[in-house]
């Protein structure tokens, strides 16, 4: 009989999720003092863990996130410094009175992304979009700039 058990065990699903209930009550006066907590670790892990596709057309940059289960209110899509997109949320897990979890898969917490955007896009022209759970952002290109015109010049002989 085998008796290993792994981290994607129920046990230990139910383990970290009791151990995170005890550390909001500590967070706040301990994470001075002893460093990050359980909480703010996982945290860290789910923003790392936001897996995006993007792409770029001739005339713009498409960015497409899943976001199951996210209401389009919890999430923000803003343009930090001078050329930084920046997505965050937080994803929460519906709590119900007198439910037992046997088994928590299912991503919940906070979420971020940042992208480093090209000189050519134009920050003025983005737009959001999230249809059945996937988040769909697209940045507008800036038109090329035009070629200068070589300029003649008349040369009078005296």
């Amino acid at each position: 009989m085998d008796f290993r058990v792994g981290f994607a065990d129920p046990l230990f699903s139910t383990l970290e999720h009791l151990m995170d209930a005890s550390d909001e009550s500590t967070d706040k006066s301990s994470s001075a003092v002893n460093g990050p907590s359980r909480r703010y670790v996982r945290d860290a892990k789910a923003m790392a863990a936001t897996p995006a596709d993007v792409k770029e057309y001739p005339k713009s940059y498409v960015f497409v996130f899943d976001m199951p289960g996210v209401k389009s209110g919890e999430i923000k899509v803003q343009v930090e410094g001078e050329n930084v997109l920046v997505v965050s949320g937080e994803r929460k897990r519906e709590e119900e009175e007198g439910v037992k979890y046997v088994r928590m898969e299912r991503r919940v917490g906070k979420f971020m992304r940042q992208f480093s955007l090209p000189e050519n896009a134009n920050l003025e022209a983005i737009s959001a979009e999230c249809r059945d759970g996937v988040l769909t952002v697209t940045v507008e290109k800036l038109p090329p700039p035009e070629p200068k015109k070589p300029k003649t010049i008349e040369v009078k002989v005296a």
